[in-house]
């Protein structure tokens, strides 16, 4: 179902929620990636897959390519949302996109009650993935051929491949042109998750992301290659939900203020 807001799909509503966790896709990928994990997450949650332009119900409009207009937008568009304490997921691209707005966030007086960073070097590290995004059409094709993320039907298609084209430039544009800047630390608990056979984002890449915060940080690695969030779902989401309990436990106990009006 897309809710009023087209930034945000619920595949199941949750009248009683305590907790919504807003989930951002990797690079090419959509909301739809999100869409069974209500099922296998805490019944107090509930999760908000981001729908970003330039895909899915969002084709026609244009995606955005850098990441700070990108934020300002999100940050708005989630003002209605917070009427209960969030958390936020984030996988590769999404991961970044995730701190930021974290961060943009918690610079209004509505941090996150938690993080999670999937598949990401930690952000004030140098990019270990070459910048694509400038490069010619087809050799722009073969480099996001080596990520494994793009469904095969579409680099098999031309014409899918078009259609696709535009979003994919943009979101590897957002990764290549993105640079840190050191700010205040985040104040919610940082769980950061790696796979173990990740020929890029390794664990040396992935523990640094402990600096970012001042609260408790937490590393997880599993099973399998840069996309361990598909072949590793259901033990990602025990690991997920594992936090998730504990955020709400917070929110029980009522040692978290009232959510933002």
């Amino acid at each position: 179902m897309i809710t009023e807001s087209s930034w945000f799909i619920r595949p199941k509503s949750n009248t009683h929620a305590r907790l919504r966790l807003f989930c951002f896709p990797y690079a090419g990928g959509s909301a739809s990636i999100f869409h069974t994990w209500a099922n296998a997450l805490p019944k107090d949650v509930e999760v908000c897959p981001v729908q970003l332009p330039g895909r899915a119900n969002r084709l026609k409009e244009a995606p955005y390519d850098r990441i700070e207009p990108l934020i300002e937008t999100l940050v708005q568009a989630l003002q209605p949302e917070l009427d209960l304490p969030c958390v936020l997921f984030g996988h590769s691209l999404g991961a970044l996109i995730s701190f930021e707005l974290g961060r943009a966030l918690s610079a209004i007086g509505c941090a996150p009650l938690h993080l999670f960073v999937s598949a990401r070097h930690a952000p004030h590290l140098p990019d270990p993935i070459p910048s694509i995004h400038d490069f010619p059409e087809e050799a722009f094709i073969d480099g996001i051929k080596h990520f494994n993320g793009t469904p095969g039907e579409i680099l098999r298609h031309q014409e899918l491949l078009e259609l696709f084209l535009p979003m994919l430039r943009a979101d590897f544009s957002i990764n290549g042109t993105y640079r840190y800047s050191a700010g205040p630390l985040l104040t919610c608990p940082i769980t950061a998750f790696g796979g173990l056979q990740d020929a890029i984002i390794d664990r040396s890449l992935i523990e640094p992301w402990r600096e970012q915060t001042s609260a408790a940080f937490t590393l997880r690695m599993f099973p399998g290659d840069h996309f361990f969030l598909h072949s590793c779902r259901p033990v990602l989401l025990q690991a997920i939900s594992w936090d998730l309990n504990k955020a709400l436990r917070q929110i029980r106990g009522g040692t978290i203020g009232d959510p933002v009006a």
